[in-house]
């Protein structure tokens, strides 16, 4: 494994003095990551980003004077951003990543370990996603695959796609990631496992779903193939 990049640098965003003087403290920890600043809000945030230029701003949701939503999109151009928040609402987690935030955590969901690695991470375009707000994109991923009417439709057809191909609970997660596109890399840093991890839920999703390739599963698994139909490729 490639040791991290020395002299990583974080700006802190976060509008509660307790959680900043915390972060500060569990990041500082690390042997190659340093606290380069601390904002009370947005505004200062952007001031601060472009007088230090952090390798990586922590962005709290909900800040006095300018929030964390309305500095994200000036943020994202100088930095790459990890919101760090209690705000934990689908509508919220779709906007921060479309206005390009790099990652989403969710405080009480996440270790002092897993959040160093996700500040690694992020700084190199590896996203990473605490369990709620990957459970966020999900119900994203699936409403946005839907036409207008359908989502009550989509939970039943995920509901007996879980039934009849006897997925657990993770494996029905990893299926989805795999159907929205993303790499075993990006599953791993989305749900906090290892890409070994991974690639035997995959193993097992394969037999399940008596799939060769990943193509031939998503089919399956959307529905445009059903199980004793022979896939190609």
């Amino acid at each position: 494994m490639m040791a991290p990049a020395p002299g990583l640098r974080v700006l802190i965003a976060d509008g509660n003095p307790v959680v900043r003087a915390g972060l500060a403290a569990l990041l500082g920890a690390a042997p190659d990551i340093q606290v380069a600043a601390a904002a009370a809000d947005g505004g200062a945030a952007l001031h601060l980003t472009r007088l230090h230029s952090p390798d990586v701003i922590l962005l709290d949701v909900r800040m006095p004077g300018v929030d964390g939503m309305s500095a994200l999109p000036h943020l994202v151009q100088l930095a790459p951003v990890l919101m760090l928040t209690y705000s934990q609402e689908t509508q919220i987690v779709r906007e921060a990543l479309l206005l390009g935030a790099g990652g989403y955590l969710v405080h009480g969901e996440f270790t002092p370990e897993q959040l160093v690695a996700a500040v690694r991470d992020v700084r190199v375009g590896r996203a990473h996603f605490s369990p709620t707000a990957a459970s966020a994109v999900l119900a994203e991923l699936r409403a946005s695959s839907q036409p207008q009417g359908n989502v009550a439709q989509s939970s039943e057809h995920h509901r007996l796609n879980r039934i009849e191909f006897g997925l657990s609970s993770r494996e029905e997660e990893v299926m989805d990631l795999i159907a929205s596109g993303m790499s075993n890399q990006q599953i791993a840093a989305t749900c906090f496992i290892s890409e070994k991890t991974v690639k035997n839920h995959i193993n097992r999703i394969f037999a399940k779903l008596r799939s060769a390739t990943r193509s031939e599963a998503m089919a399956r698994w959307l529905g445009t193939a059903r199980p004793g139909v022979t896939g190609h490729g």
